[in-house]
C-alpha cells in the first residue's frame, strides 16, 4: 500500500491551491460585508432622520423601544436592543410570535416597534406590524428595500410608518449559499446608526454611559483614574521639593511602608516639577555614587507627561501604550500632584497586560 509522501515546510514548499482559493474566497465575502455598509452610508436619506424622531420621542416620552425580528433577523435585533438600552434608551426584544400570544400587553401608547425581515414577508413580524399600527404604535422596518421604482413594496414596507432599506439583494457567498450574511450585517449597521444618532440627540455623556457599564473591561476603562490609583500625595506618596538633594528625597520616602516607584518633585506654589524614577536611581549610582547629593532638580525629568484628576482609565492606558510610561502622575487644575498611578494598577484591573 503506498504511503503518502510526508509535507514539507519552508519558504520553498508549494502553495496549497485549495488554500489560495479559500484565502480568496474570504477575501470575497469580506469585501462583499463591506460593501454593503458603504452603499447604506451612500443611501442615508431623511428617513433615518424620521426614525431618530420617533426613538427620541419614545425615550422623552418615558417609553420603550421594542424590537422584532424571527431567527436570523431576531438575533440582531436582540442587539440592536441592547445597544439602545446601553445608551439610555429604554428597549426589548421581542419575539413575534410570542407578541401575538400574549406579549402584546408589553405595548403602550407611548412605545414604538423596530421589526426586522429581509424579505419583508415573514408571517409573524408582518401580523405583528400590522396589530401595532393598529393600535397608533409607530413602526420602523428595517427590510430589504430596493431602489427600483417597478418592484412593489413588502407588506412590512405598507404597514411601515418608515422605512430602513437595508438594499442587500444577494448574501455574500458568491450566491452559492443562502444565509443571512450581507443582509444582516447591514441590518445591524442601520440599528448602531439609529441608536448612537438617538442618544446624541439627547445629549446622552460619557459619564451617563460609564454608570450603566460599571462592570468589565469596559467599565474600568471609563473609571476615574482617581479610583485606581494606590499612592496618593500626602498619605502613601511623599511629596518632595525640587530643591532638595537626592539623598534627602530618598530618605524623605523611605518613611512610608511601601515606596512607589517614582518620586514626584514640587516646585513653586506645589506644582508638579518633574518626576524621578527607579530607574533614574539605578542609572544615578551606577554613574557616580557621588551624585546622590546633587539637587533632585539637576537629575529628575522636567515637565513629567501627566493625566488630570478628572481623566479617565483609558487616558491612561493610551498614554501607557503610546508613550511607554510605567509611572502617571496625577495632578489637579493648579497642577499640584494628586497621586501617581503606576502601570501595575491598570495590569491589576486587567487593563493591560504585561506584554503591550
Amino acid at each position: 500500500m503506498p504511503t503518502k509522501a510526508p509535507r514539507t515546510g519552508g519558504t520553498d514548499a508549494p502553495a496549497d491551491p485549495n488554500c489560495l482559493d479559500e484565502q480568496a474566497f474570504i477575501a470575497r465575502v469580506l469585501r462583499h460585508e463591506a460593501e454593503a455598509v458603504a452603499a447604506l452610508a451612500e443611501s442615508a436619506d431623511d428617513r433615518y432622520a424620521r426614525a431618530v424622531d420617533l426613538i427620541v420621542a419614545c425615550a422623552d416620552a418615558g417609553g420603550s423601544v421594542l424590537v422584532s425580528g424571527l431567527g436570523k433577523s431576531g438575533l440582531i435585533g436582540s442587539k440592536i436592543s441592547a445597544t439602545l438600552a446601553s445608551l439610555g434608551i429604554t428597549s426589548h426584544a421581542v419575539h413575534p410570535t410570542e407578541a401575538v400570544h400574549g406579549d402584546l400587553g408589553r405595548f403602550r401608547p407611548s412605545d414604538v416597534a423596530v421589526c426586522l425581515s429581509q424579505s419583508g414577508e415573514t408571517e409573524e413580524v408582518v401580523a405583528l406590524a400590522s396589530i401595532l399600527r393598529q393600535d397608533a404604535i409607530p413602526v420602523i422596518a428595517i427590510t430589504r428595500g430596493c431602489n427600483n421604482a417597478d418592484r412593489h413594496p413588502s407588506s412590512l414596507e405598507r404597514i411601515a410608518t418608515v422605512t430602513l432599506p437595508t438594499l442587500v439583494g444577494d448574501e455574500a457567498g458568491d450566491g452559492d449559499f443562502m444565509a443571512p450574511t450581507s443582509s444582516t450585517t447591514a441590518a445591524l449597521a442601520i440599528g448602531d446608526a439609529l441608536a448612537l444618532a438617538a442618544a446624541r440627540r439627547r445629549a446622552f455623556t460619557e459619564a451617563d454611559f460609564r454608570r450603566r457599564h460599571p462592570g468589565g473591561q469596559l467599565g474600568g476603562l471609563l473609571r476615574p483614574v482617581t479610583d485606581l490609583i494606590r499612592f496618593q500625595a500626602g498619605v502613601n506618596l511623599p511629596l518632595v521639593d525640587e530643591g532638595m538633594t537626592v539623598q534627602d528625597a530618598l530618605q524623605a520616602a523611605a518613611k512610608v511602608v511601601r515606596r512607589p516607584g517614582a518620586l514626584l518633585v514640587t516646585g513653586q506654589g506645589g506644582a508638579l516639577a518633574g518626576i524621578f524614577t527607579d530607574s533614574d536611581l539605578r542609572r544615578l549610582i551606577l554613574r557616580d555614587t557621588a551624585e546622590l547629593t546633587r539637587p533632585i532638580s539637576a537629575v529628575m525629568t522636567r515637565a513629567p507627561r501627566a493625566l488630570p484628576d478628572s481623566a479617565l482609565a483609558r487616558d491612561a492606558v493610551a498614554m501607557f501604550r503610546e508613550h511607554r510610561q510605567d509611572e502617571i502622575p496625577i495632578i489637579d487644575d493648579a497642577g499640584r500632584p494628586v497621586g501617581l498611578l503606576d502601570v501595575q494598577d491598570l495590569i491589576a484591573m486587567r487593563l493591560v497586560r504585561e506584554d503591550d
